[in-house]
């Protein structure tokens, strides 16, 4: 899996990027059809930087969330919610897509 962090408009110290990938590379644990991981820390305002995720998963269209924050890291903990949220309702609605479909089999 690619795990890919990017910054516009300014740097962000390495000591916060590896946290920023410490933290995302959890994200598969709640979809594991993952393949990349794309964070993108827009610093044009310093005072409330954004910050978005791009998650791309097989078969399925991908996963996004921005949100801004009062620094880069509060700002990523929002959107990893918001992208927790995406998934965890994409994989609920795959696993009960087949449980009604296993409910509706006529027994024999």
């Amino acid at each position: 899996m690619e795990i890919k962090i990017v910054t516009k408009n300014g740097q962000i110290p390495q000591s916060v990027a590896e946290v920023m990938e410490q933290k995302v590379a959890k994200l598969p644990r709640f979809f594991d059809r993952t393949t990349s991981i794309h964070v993108i820390a827009d610093l044009k305002h310093p005072d409330e930087p954004k910050v978005e995720i791009k998650i791309t998963a097989e078969e399925r269209n991908d996963f996004f969330a921005a949100d801004t924050g009062s620094n880069v890291l509060s700002a990523l903990e929002s959107v990893i919610e918001k992208v927790e949220r995406q998934m965890r309702k994409h994989k609920e609605k795959i696993t009960d897509h087949h449980r009604a479909r296993d409910m509706e089999l006529p027994e024999s």
